[in-house]
């Protein structure tokens, strides 16, 4: 039990390693939690994101997350469910916030149900597959944004 548990944390890490990779641009570290055939497909009420192998997630990643992005993804509510040392499955509950400042204010807030395969390559955990069905998602336009700073500015602006 005790090895199984210390697999249930290191694949938590590894969930909020990706978001917060994202959060900070981070994109490189956001790629290496992949292996290198992953597949992720997002599907959202105003989008639908697939892709397969890890430099084509992680060059979407990069222009998805750019100076003009205010970002915020949190994982919440892990089941976690280690088969045998090498494979994993997890569920997670998502809460985001995303306004593009490059695009005329759009924000999107929502909330989504994670449902993702985890494989162990020499000894660590990585995403094999991620998705996501939203279970609400609300876009608008922020009138007034009243952004003072965000983390994506500072680190990418130099990019």
């Amino acid at each position: 039990m005790t090895l199984r548990l210390e697999d249930i944390e290191h694949i938590k890490r590894l969930k909020y390693s990706y978001a917060r990779a994202l959060d900070t641009g981070d994109i490189a570290r956001a790629g290496a939690c992949f292996t290198e055939d992953a597949e992720i497909d997002y599907r959202g009420g105003s989008y639908r994101f697939t892709l397969k192998g890890r430099v084509p997630i992680e060059e979407a990643l990069r222009v998805a997350f750019h100076p003009g992005l205010v970002g915020s993804h949190t994982m919440h509510m892990p089941i976690i469910d280690v088969h045998d040392n090498d494979t994993a499955d997890g569920q997670w509950t998502l809460i985001d916030y995303a306004l593009n400042l490059a695009e005329d204010n759009k924000a999107t807030v929502g909330a989504a149900h994670y449902v993702d395969r985890y494989v162990k390559l020499d000894g660590r955990w990585l995403i094999a597959r991620t998705e996501y069905d939203r279970i609400y998602e609300r876009v608008y336009r922020e009138t007034e944004p009243g952004v003072t700073a965000h983390m994506l500015a500072t680190v990418l602006a130099g990019r």
